[in-house]
């Protein structure tokens, strides 16, 4: 699956990865290769690259929205900081 995470100033991430797990305003959920398309806001949360099986990045985040379409995942977001 394709993802790209940006702020309005930068890009976070770009490239192939295994998931994501996003804190929604509802709750956090997970998004894997072939996932429906959908649009949801984001809340103030954890979000965790799933890089590999084996690999992952957590990033603290703000606001925001995600887009999944066509196996590209598309987060919008105002502000990430990473998480050692």
């Amino acid at each position: 699956m394709q993802l790209e995470i940006l702020t309005p100033e930068h890009r976070v991430y770009s490239g192939n990865v295994y998931g994501i797990q996003l804190p929604g305003i509802n709750g956090s959920f997970e998004v894997l290769e072939n996932h429906a398309s959908m649009i949801s806001a984001l809340g103030k949360g954890k979000m965790k690259i799933l890089v590999d099986k084996h690999n992952t990045e957590i990033y603290d985040i703000s606001a925001g929205f995600v887009e999944i379409l066509n196996n590209k995942t598309s987060v919008l977001i105002e502000d990430a900081t990473a998480i050692s």
